[in-house]
């Protein structure tokens, strides 16, 4: 997050607004953006270092064409459609990879037990990694909707917004992820206690 802020701090002195008047309310809206974009950015692009570098040229960006932004339209679907365009016209520089390192920052959002017993806490994990593999294997049409319902959760306008596609083909591909993310569950439901609702 302090490369973002340290962004807007040189971007502010070599920019070429006039005033700050244009810049305090990019960053008004922006900067509560963050956290949002960084993580739709990094199951995007499956990498820590590709999703900075992402989420940094999308407030780049936007910054340049904030001009053009109309007020009083979803800035959030705005900028969110500036990520994806930016992570598309990028593919080909990014080194996609199919696994992704399993890290421990997913423990402190797990929701606490009442007895947490290592049995619990071996099939809490079990079932996000199962549900993050299933996730990571959507082509990236299904795998981005996805996302930006459930996680984001956005309203289905704000996705097709975001993706520049019809409601309908919004709600297909909703359907469509789903059910291969549940059909990649149930294929892998060899691990005991797997309760998942898609």
């Amino acid at each position: 997050m302090k490369r973002i802020g340290s962004g807007l701090q040189q971007m502010r002195g070599t920019s070429s607004l006039q005033d700050d008047q244009p810049l305090a309310g990019f960053e008004e809206l922006a900067v509560p953006l963050f956290d949002s974009l960084y993580n739709f950015a990094r199951w995007m692009a499956h990498n820590s270092n590709d999703a900075e570098d992402l989420v940094q040229e999308t407030y780049l960006k936007a910054l340049r064409s904030f001009a053009s932004f109309q007020r009083g339209t979803n800035f959030r679907a705005w900028i969110f459609q500036i990520l994806r365009n930016t992570f598309l016209s990028s593919c080909a520089k990014l080194d996609r990879r199919k696994t992704v390192a399993m890290d421990s920052q997913e423990e402190g959002t797990a929701l606490p037990v009442e007895t947490e017993t290592p049995e619990t806490i071996l099939m809490s994990r079990s079932n996000f990694q199962l549900v993050q593999r299933a996730i990571d294997e959507l082509p990236v049409h299904y795998r981005e909707a996805l996302l930006l319902c459930e996680v984001e959760e956005m309203s289905y306008r704000e996705i097709a917004e975001v993706l520049s596609i019809p409601l309908g083909t919004v709600m297909s591909r909703l359907a469509r992820a789903r059910k291969e993310v549940r059909e990649s569950l149930r294929s892998r439901s060899g691990a005991p206690g797997l309760f998942i609702e898609v």
